[in-house]
């Protein structure tokens, strides 16, 4: 009688525990396979958390950014240009990457340095970046979408990502704040003479 009991009670926790909340294996996991084309485009960042303080202070500081994706030929090499508006102008970034799964590496670094890789979201028209710097001493989390702002569910499963890595809450960009416009072919700042 005892032992039906305990296993009637087992059978309980076990049924109550898949019921639970997601925990942070499930919210960090990574994309399995990443498609490149759904990719491409222009996403501006929504919010994101640096562990880094001092970096997480001049993170702050900015109005706002986006990335863009572009294909080159191949499915796994791809081009990465970024801008930010800081204080009125606009910095603009290109790099190339190579897309390995949910990974990424920025072309020409030290891969040791940095893992980078996209992490799944609920949200449909969101992309999730996050990275590992010094093997894990920094840690950026990243939230991009198509839209300037995120539901208020989306926005909590980002907030719960951010403290199942135990970084300090998150920075929200404010939506009204304008984007710069799109890169040009060259890096330079927006205005700058040639």
């Amino acid at each position: 009688m005892f032992l039906a009991v305990g296993a009637m009670a087992l059978l309980c926790l076990v049924s109550v525990s898949h019921s639970a909340p997601l925990g942070c294996e499930h919210l960090l996991r990574p994309l399995h396979q990443l498609d490149p084309r759904p990719l491409e485009g222009r996403w501006a960042l929504v919010a994101g958390s640096l562990s880094h303080l001092p970096y997480l202070d001049r993170f702050k500081q900015r109005d706002s950014a986006t990335v863009n994706f572009s294909s080159n030929t191949s499915d796994t090499n791809i081009s990465y240009s970024r801008s930010i508006r800081l204080d009125s102008t606009c910095l603009y970034h290109s790099y190339n990457i190579s897309l390995e799964g949910s990974s990424f590496t920025y072309d020409g670094t030290d891969k040791s340095n940095l893992t980078a890789n996209f992490v799944h979201s609920s949200c449909q028209d969101c992309l999730l970046m996050r990275m590992d710097v010094e093997s894990g001493k920094r840690q950026h989390l990243y939230l991009f979408s198509r839209r300037r702002e995120v539901e208020q569910e989306e926005m909590e499963e980002f907030r719960a990502q951010v403290e199942c890595l135990n970084m300090p809450p998150p920075v929200v960009m404010d939506a009204h704040k304008e984007l710069c416009p799109e890169a040009q072919t060259e890096e330079k700042h927006e205005g700058q003479k040639d």
